[in-house]
């Protein structure tokens, strides 16, 4: 009986204590903290991780592009500086000479996050510095090259041009699909109509534009000079503001690997990527200014020019010195912000 009893009053053995929530609650908690830092400097780790796992890619590739402007030396510029890049967009095809389709003056002000691009018309008629004759100035880089075509906007424009980068449009339609496509402001349809020209359509109202599209968008030429140049600027802005969006920074090192061959600079690749960063870690993309050279037609000897207007000109020389000026205090904006696109 008293085993029974014993038996029937036994206390039951205690459950042991649920010894894994603390450390899964300091887990939880961990992962929760570590996914706002993460989000609060998502940009700060993304540059942390293209530094470690591919800097290398590109700094490498972006040295196979270093090409110097002939004798001409490149200045050593801070990336915390303001400078100037001579942009030209060659479109070489078969049954034309290489000549600089597209040239672009432009300021960067990095402290500032501002960018000027000023459009010189591919007829302009001016001096050809190094071959003592004026003529188009689209003939400078079929003659000479970088180094030509730099000499002779400096003297035209009177301010210094620091670097060029110029790129074969060849080139471009993959490095556009590289990045998942832009965003162009096509409001209608694009094509060329006249038999001299290659085939070439683009719709309008698409929210992403392919490479192929984008680059039947710079190459149409059936409208103005005034309207081509304007769309180049324009897509220029698309195509930044696509590459600095933070998924696409991990594709850099594919753009740059596709650019490969089509692509030249005279800039050095720390100081490319040194600059590419700062621009990137800034809260917004940069503000950009468009101008482009006034003037009017003219014909020579049954040749087509386009005679840049003396004040305009001097107009212009006047806003680059200000852009181009580290102790400027105010920053002056064109007279006329030609940024919507008729096409």
């Amino acid at each position: 009986m008293e085993n029974s009893a014993a038996h029937l009053t036994r206390r039951k053995p205690k459950k042991p204590k649920k010894r894994w929530k603390k450390p899964l609650i300091i887990i939880l908690s961990t992962l929760i903290v570590l996914g706002g830092v993460g989000f609060i400097y998502q940009k700060q780790l993304v540059v942390f991780a293209f530094n470690l796992f591919a800097s290398g890619t590109v700094k490498e590739a972006l040295d196979d592009s270093y090409k110097p402007a002939g004798d001409k030396d490149a200045p050593v510029v801070e990336h915390t500086d303001p400078f100037s890049l001579l942009l030209l967009g060659i479109d070489q095809r078969d049954n034309e000479p290489s000549r600089s389709d597209t040239m672009i003056y432009s300021v960067v002000r990095p402290e500032e996050n501002k960018v000027l691009l000023l459009s010189i018309p591919r007829d302009s008629y001016t001096d050809i510095v190094g071959r003592d004759v004026k003529s188009k100035i689209n003939s400078a880089y079929a003659h000479g090259e970088a180094k030509m075509a730099m000499d002779t906007v400096e003297h035209l424009l009177e301010n210094k041009v620091d670097f060029y980068a110029a790129i074969n449009f060849n080139g471009l339609k993959d490095i556009v699909d590289a990045v998942g496509g832009v965003e162009l402001p096509i409001k209608k349809n694009i094509e060329n109509k006249l038999k001299i020209h290659e085939k070439l359509f683009v719709e309008a109202n698409k929210p992403i534009y392919s490479g192929e599209e984008a680059l039947g968008y710079v190459r149409y030429r059936e409208d103005s000079d005034f309207n081509r140049t304007m769309r180049h600027r324009l897509f220029l802005s698309a195509f930044m503001n696509r590459a600095l969006e933070v998924k696409n920074l991990t594709k850099i090192p594919e753009v740059i690997q596709i650019a490969g061959s089509n692509f030249t600079t005279n800039m050095n690749s720390d100081f490319i990527m040194k600059f590419a960063e700062s621009l990137y870690m800034k809260d917004t993309t940069p503000t950009i200014s468009n101008y482009m050279l006034k003037g009017e037609g003219a014909t020579r000897s049954g040749t087509w020019y386009y005679d840049l207007s003396e004040s305009d000109l001097q107009y212009v020389r006047t806003l680059l010195a200000n852009w181009l000026d580290p102790d400027a205090t105010e920053i002056m904006e064109p007279e006329t912000a030609d940024t919507k696109d008729p096409a």
